[in-house]
């Protein structure tokens, strides 16, 4: 049986799939990680865990993010950014730049791919670096 929690697909499969699906898969990883990040903070109720995960997950936080994330990437993993971040989006939310948007996009792309490719473990990593930086943790 197949197991969704934890894909172990190979580079070249991952490689096929579109910038925007990437980014698609990417989305989720990312909120997971948030959302995991804010219940293991604790003493935050329900009402505040929306509040405080919306913060992080929108296009300027994960912009943010990105420009801390950068020197730590391998090269394929920044080929993974680069290709979310030169995406061609439809559109971009009133509440984001373009630009912000782009890096938020490339975000997603890297986690989505990580995730795909069994290295989980890497994208835990990063988030935990990146978080630390940013946010002291």
């Amino acid at each position: 049986m197949e197991n969704y929690f934890q894909p172990q697909m190979p580079r070249q499969k991952v490689d096929a799939i579109s910038n925007l699906g990437l980014a698609h898969m990417g989305d989720c990883v990312y909120e997971l990680l948030c959302r995991s990040y804010l219940c293991q903070r604790g003493d935050v109720n329900v009402k505040d865990l929306h509040r405080d995960t919306v913060e992080l997950v929108r296009a300027s936080a994960q912009a943010k993010f990105a420009d801390s994330l950068l020197p730590l990437l391998s090269e394929q993993e920044l080929s993974w950014y680069r290709r979310g971040k030169n995406s061609h989006v439809h559109a971009v939310p009133k509440s984001a730049t373009p630009a912000d948007y782009a890096k938020a996009t490339g975000v997603e792309a890297l986690f989505g791919a990580l995730f795909l490719s069994g290295q989980a473990q890497r994208a835990n990593e990063l988030f935990g670096q990146v978080m630390e930086v940013l946010y002291g943790i």
